[in-house]
């Protein structure tokens, strides 16, 4: 079992970056692929970054150059940061942890990026 917590949403006006935290509890983070999803009013959820369980990273074409996400085994943390942020970044952000076949969900934070 993996709980999940994420941090450092906020109000934040465009061009600004945002931190987002995830802590994981539990055995095995470091076998876990993690990434970071976003679900905007009235939109599906996405995923915004992401390590595959290689080690590899994806974006979002949306995120590329402007997000990085970055992860701290030794904390089980993995860390999402947000530069240039735009309007179209409001979103509740939401922690994943995945390892066949288990699929685990943070409880989300909110970005706001106000024009």
């Amino acid at each position: 079992q993996v709980q999940l917590v994420e941090s450092g949403g906020g109000l934040v006006q465009a061009g600004g970056s945002l931190r987002l935290s995830c802590a994981a509890s539990g055995s095995g983070f470091s076998s876990y692929a993690m990434g970071w999803y976003r679900q905007a009013p009235g939109k599906q959820r996405e995923l915004v970054a992401q390590f595959t369980r290689g080690g590899s990273t994806n974006y979002a074409d949306s995120a590329k150059g402007r997000f990085t996400i970055s992860r701290d085994n030794a904390k089980n943390t993995v860390y999402l940061q947000m530069n240039s942020l735009k309007p179209e970044d409001t979103a509740v952000y939401y922690c994943n942890a995945w390892r066949f076949p288990t699929n685990y969900w943070g409880q989300g934070t909110q970005v706001t990026v106000s024009s």
